[in-house]
This record gives C-alpha cells, structure tokens and sequence, in this order.
C-alpha cells in the first residue's frame, strides 16, 4: 500500500468514515472479490490528505472496473484516474486539504446499504481516538484485499494495528469482522499555542507594572520647596 502525504471544523467531535472500504466493500456489488486499499494523513490542522484504490479483477482489456462518482462539490478537490495493477482494474482518488465533514459527503454518496462499516475519529484534548468495525463477514476470500493506513502528525501511543511512532495499518481478513482501535497525540490545532499565551502573559504583566508605577507617581506627596 502507497504512502499518503496531512480546515479546522468547528465541532470537537469529528467523524471520519472509513471511505475506502465502505466504497466497495458490500458483496453484492462487488461479487466477494476486490482490492480495496487506503492511506489516509491527518495534516496538523485536522485536514486530510489520501489515495484511494478501488478495483476489482480485470475481466478483459475494456474492463475498467468499477465505476466511481464523486459528488459535484467535491469534484474539484478530488482526482480520479485509471488504475490497472496485479490483475486488477479501476480507479485511484486522490485528495489533498479536505475536512473530515467532506471526506464524510464522499462516503455517504457512495456506500452501500450493506455490510456496516463504522469508523471514528475524535478529539480529547492532545489526543485523538480512533475506533470502528469493518463487517466483511459477506466477503469471499478469493482475490480479496483489503488494507487501510493512516498517517499522523504526532505519536501513535497504542492500536490494535500494525503501529509505528507515527502510522498505523490495518489489514482486514473477509469473512470476518475488523475492529479498529489507535490512541494518538498531537496538539489541538484550536487550543492556543504557548507561545502565544507567553506573550499574552507578558503584555498582561508589562501592562500591570506601568499601571502600577502610574498609579504611585500620581499619589505620592509632592516634595517641599527648601524654605518653606
């Protein structure tokens, strides 16, 4: 699986639906058998960044596999090209700078009734939490690939997955269901960063002090004049 490169939302509850795999994952539309592959970076500013494969077994060399619709106001933040690799065919997405609401808008229209996929990301403070199941329970073995990976822009502190310092991957097995499980830290991009509240405490301070010497100068007894 290809490596993936990371606008605020105002909520601090942000939901991140696992688009790849619930682009395809339904049994019914895909015949048991499909490559389905995602990596996914979260950037600091809580935006994502990915490539997605969608593919199933080529069945000639007019097969282009599945067919892939993006939604119109997405259509201009998401590339689609061809994808032919392994004896698979159809599409590659890629997408830079969208919000986890938009990533959401790509899932809704495309996903199946089928096969429940649940997948979130939230924020506590430093930290983000990942949770969700994938049911693949409907899914054949033969040629089936599923694979999701995730980038992050700060520490993976524990996952059910394969983890590094900064990625996890999952590999799904079908006819079964995946749970999905990371514990992450990186900074809240909305909390105030130090060095801004440095400086805010150092005007509040500054400001204080002149305050204070004001204050004293204007209420001290005047000196006497020598003789008087």
């Amino acid at each position: 699986m290809s490596g993936v490169p990371t606008t605020p939302t105002a909520s601090r509850r942000r939901v991140l639906p696992l688009l790849l795999l619930i682009l395809l994952v339904a049994g019914t539309a895909l015949g048991g058998c499909a490559r389905v592959r995602t990596a996914l970076a979260v950037q600091p500013d809580d935006t994502v960044t990915g490539e997605i494969v969608l593919a199933t077994p080529e069945k000639g060399p007019d097969d282009r596999g599945p067919a892939v619709t993006v939604p119109p106001e997405l259509e201009s933040s998401v590339d689609v090209s061809p994808y032919r690799q392994d004896g698979y065919t159809g599409s590659v997405l890629r997408f830079s700078g969208l919000t986890f609401a938009e990533v959401a808008t790509l899932s809704r229209v495309a996903a199946p009734a089928s096969n429940p996929v649940r997948f979130e990301l939230r924020r506590a403070g430093n930290r983000v939490l990942v949770s969700g199941a994938v049911d693949l329970t409907t899914v054949s073995v033969d040629k089936a690939d599923f694979q999701l990976k995730i980038g992050f822009p700060g520490q993976v502190l524990a996952s059910n997955g394969d983890a590094d310092p900064s990625t996890v991957s999952w590999t799904f097995t079908p006819g079964q269901v995946g749970d999905i499980n990371a514990v992450v830290s990186y900074d809240d991009p909305n909390a105030p960063s130090a060095v801004n509240w440095t400086l805010l405490l150092g005007i509040v301070v500054a400001l204080a002090a002149a305050a204070v010497v004001f204050l004293a100068r204007r209420t001290r007894n005047p000196p006497v004049s020598p003789g008087r």
